[in-house]
């Protein structure tokens, strides 16, 4: 394709995942986990599906606050660099995705065509998938915004469907006569007898035709979208979208346009497809052994069958299960009928209700700078083991309640405690007093890790005054103590 008529890749990545839950955390999704099969994350083999070429533009990546660093540096890693939009809350797809396009034509002109995906698709065939979007382009050129429809294996109640109409670009795409919500058991059968297709949430559009329509349903969206894309700013390479999204109503794309448009159109993909959204899922695309058991991380089945066990830390062994789900982390461990998968959403929001901290924290927390992870906690101790990339460091803080005592078991650290700023090597520690300002840093070239011992009277996370930070942090009563 001629550089002006590529298409323009849309990632959103902005979703909590909740439903593979332990693992995919409201502080660390899916989609920026290792889960593909490839070895990377789901992010990652998204963006390397529709990587910049022939047939497509650099990406545009919608998320928030929260993940812009997962979302750059998981790019970075693939050797993609993106645009990274923020969202400064959440309002659903419908607000995203008009941003996205309002960006898009400022970057590529008004005729700019968008493929939106998830970011947390697995699609097991990138030919096929290329194939579609050829076809989703030739109709999108016809003025039509083209979802993509998957030939449905069997029944589903966890998908919903696309009933197709007359064809249209001589067959390869067709009206879509109608949405179906997510159907009972009896109803996806006779969806599928009837040659309905699984709806992906994954389509393709020219830019001026999604905000034509988007202006005509929803006005007031495309209004507050356009201020805020308006006032945006560039904020250490990401692109801050101004506070009048605030304004905009929160919807779905579905809702907002592509129930309603008389403009609809599918291109059947026959590309194996999963949005992941169940355990039950991660078995199907994974590599099962002789009797049907998909085992990931530390584990030992004997006697098992159709089970998936999946452990991130201790070892989980099962004997003689047949159609479990088995999932273990540092602090939760999940049991279920495979069957019953689909649960996990209304565990997880019990577990949310009862402001359980595994609902939504990882034992191991991510941050710009690395990572840190809680390793003991008692009354008036807690102890952490925190990794510091190469380059980085940490804001210039201190605590009103608590101490610290630093111990470097590999790397070199420079430490700064009020004016003084000198280093520390392996197996030498440092203490910082309560109420000292201090900063870590590590100016080396391997990663720098480290056991801290707090101790005080209070060892919460909010307890921190942030005075300076290189990543342009917003600071905020509920920030984290290390961060």
């Amino acid at each position: 394709m001629a550089a002006g008529s590529k298409i323009v890749p849309v990632i959103l990545a902005g979703g909590s995942g909740t439903r593979l839950w332990p693992i995919s955390r409201d502080s660390l999704p899916k989609q920026f986990l290792p889960l593909s099969t490839s070895g990377g994350t789901l992010y990652q083999d998204t963006l390397q599906r529709v990587a910049p070429g022939e047939m497509f533009a650099s990406p545009i990546i919608v998320t928030n606050e929260e993940f812009r660093f997962f979302a750059q540096r998981q790019a970075r890693e693939v050797g993609i660099e993106p645009t990274v939009l923020l969202e400064p809350v959440r309002r659903d797809s419908a607000p995203a995705l008009i941003a996205a396009t309002l960006l898009a034509q400022s970057l590529h002109g008004d005729e700019a065509t968008l493929l939106v995906l998830a970011a947390d698709h697995v699609i097991g065939d990138t030919g096929l998938f290329h194939e579609a979007c050829r076809k989703a382009h030739g109709a999108a050129k016809l003025g039509n915004i083209v979802t993509f429809g998957i030939t449905p294996t069997e029944p589903r109640t966890s998908y919903g469907y696309i009933r197709r109409g007359a064809a249209l670009n001589g067959g390869s795409a067709a009206q879509v006569e109608a949405f179906a919500e997510k159907p009972t058991a009896d109803v996806a059968r006779d969806y599928v007898e009837a040659g309905y297709l699984w709806n992906s949430g994954n389509f393709l559009f020219p830019a001026h035709v999604m905000l034509e329509e988007a202006e005509g349903f929803e006005p007031e969206i495309v209004d507050a979208v356009r201020r805020a894309v308006t006032t945006a700013k560039n904020d250490l390479g990401f692109c801050r979208l101004g506070a009048d999204f605030h304004a905009a109503p929160s919807l779905s794309i579905d809702y907002a346009v592509l129930e309603r448009t008389s403009r609809a159109a599918v291109v059947e993909g026959n590309f194996p497809w999963s949005d992941v959204g169940s355990w039950n899922a991660m078995r199907e695309i994974g590599e099962t052994d002789e009797f049907g058991n998909v085992q990931r991380g530390p584990v030992r089945v004997i006697d098992a069958e159709n089970s998936y066990v999946h452990s991130e830390g201790p070892l989980v062994a099962a004997i003689g299960v047949s159609g479990l789900s088995v999932v273990a982390t540092g602090d939760a461990v999940l049991v279920m009928p495979s069957e019953r998968s689909e649960e996990v959403k209304h565990l997880v929001a019990s577990l949310k209700k009862e402001r359980r901290n595994e609902a939504n924290e990882h034992p191991k927390c991510h941050r710009p700078w690395g990572s840190y992870e809680t390793i003991n906690l008692g009354g008036r101790f807690r102890v952490k083991k925190i990794i510091v990339d190469p380059g980085e460091r940490l804001s210039l803080q201190k605590h009103h309640h608590r101490s610290e005592h630093w111990i470097v078991v590999r790397g070199t650290a420079e430490v700064t405690v009020n004016e003084k700023v000198f280093m520390v090597q392996e197996n030498e520690s440092t203490y910082i007093p309560l109420g000292a300002v201090h900063r870590l840093t590590n100016p080396g070239r391997i990663p720098l890790e480290l056991i801290e011992v707090q101790v005080g009277s209070y060892l919460g996370e909010d307890d921190i005054v942030r005075l300076d930070d290189v990543y342009n942090r917003v600071e905020a009563p509920a920030a984290v103590a290390v961060s």
